[in-house]
């Protein structure tokens, strides 16, 4: 059975901005029971040069509903980076999963070729399509999924490693 671009990218942001939803949810009761306002772990980074993690989520946000917007050839919707609590970040991550869930198989698979041209600050990044799924867009996407679960165990919120992953059904 082969893979196809859509099962390669649409489910598997959907999934893990499920399990990222679950870490801020974790990370507000964390706040809720010790008494502080979830917005200090909204503001928090790891370094002091590094993003905080509200930024990390609108990173992981844009990431995923780029490269499905990209891969299926449609516009992607275009969000203010305004998010500044918890609830708002929560707010953000449902608007993307609700935008990716009306991406359908159709549009996606057979983008391995479609040209795929970015402009950055420091210029233009061009890709197949799935070149860029697998090269660029996966490794950005988890990376800042991954840092926003570093800011929130950093600051204490006890999760683990099953939380990050989600429980295979």
């Amino acid at each position: 059975m082969t893979l196809s671009m859509y099962q390669a990218s649409v489910p598997v942001f959907v999934r893990m901005l499920g399990n990222l939803r679950s870490l801020i949810e974790k990370g507000g009761a964390y706040a809720e029971a010790r008494k502080f306002d979830g917005t200090l772990l909204a503001d928090s980074r790891l370094f002091a040069d590094m993003f905080p993690l509200a930024r990390q989520v609108q990173i992981a946000t844009d990431a995923a509903k780029g490269c499905a917007a990209r891969l299926a050839g449609i516009e992607q919707p275009k969000f203010e980076d305004t998010e500044k609590t918890l609830p708002e970040i929560l707010a953000r991550i449902d608007k993307t999963v609700a935008f990716l869930n009306t991406v359908k198989a159709e549009q996606v698979d057979g983008s391995e070729a479609r040209p795929i041209t970015l402009a950055l600050r420091s210029g233009e990044l061009k890709f197949d399509g799935q070149s860029y799924l697998l090269h660029f867009a996966l490794p950005n996407f988890y990376f800042h999924v991954t840092t926003t679960y570093n800011i929130l165990r950093h600051n204490g919120v006890e999760i683990g490693k099953m939380d990050f992953l989600g429980r295979v059904s």
